[in-house]
């Protein structure tokens, strides 16, 4: 059986207490022959899982710039413009948006039923609930890079005109970053 460390010191643990006994955080667990046993999930070093021994993980790639602007599978930075198609300097880029949303304005249905309840009781305020309108967005966006023979096109679905106007704004700052 393997004994882990326990990191509350047999505060958790009725057992040690219901007997009398009192548990010494100095003295280590009991180690069996099992050969990993010495592996233990939890350290009190770190506080969460140890690796096992020998165990190197490989290190992610370290970008030295922030991204400044995400449209969709585009990402760009101060001077780069990473896409799934390759990786190229942002100088000299070509930009290009399509804007394929739709605004629709409608009557909601809700006012619609309170419009046609509430005329049984107050005739005139009811007729209050026809103006409302409701403001829908659909669609997508697109957006272009191109930069000598590198080129990339991602459509981006737009749910409202708040993000639309978002990705209006990166995709000027973009452009800008391309002069």
């Amino acid at each position: 059986m393997t004994h882990y460390p326990d990191p509350h010191h047999g505060a958790g643990d009725p057992n040690v207490w219901n007997t009398g006994g009192h548990p010494n955080p100095q003295v280590p667990p009991p180690m069996d022959a099992n050969p990993n046993a010495h592996l233990s999930p939890y350290s009190a070093q770190t506080g969460g899982y140890q690796a096992p021994p020998g165990y190197s993980p490989q290190m992610q790639p370290a970008y030295p710039e922030q991204p400044l602007a995400v449209l969709g599978d585009i990402t760009v930075t101060q001077s780069t413009v990473m896409t799934p198609a390759g990786v190229f300097p942002i100088k000299g880029s070509m930009w290009t948006l399509n804007d394929m949303t739709f605004v629709r304005r409608d009557m909601p249905g809700w006012a619609i039923a309170v419009a046609l309840v509430g005329f049984f009781f107050v005739c005139v305020f009811s007729l209050f609930f026809l103006m409302v309108k409701e403001t829908t967005v659909s669609g997508s966006i697109q957006v272009s890079v191109r930069q000598g023979d590198n080129f990339h096109t991602t459509q981006i679905p737009v749910h409202s005109v708040g993000q639309a106007r978002q990705i209006h704004d990166q995709f000027q700052y973009a452009r800008t970053l391309a002069f």
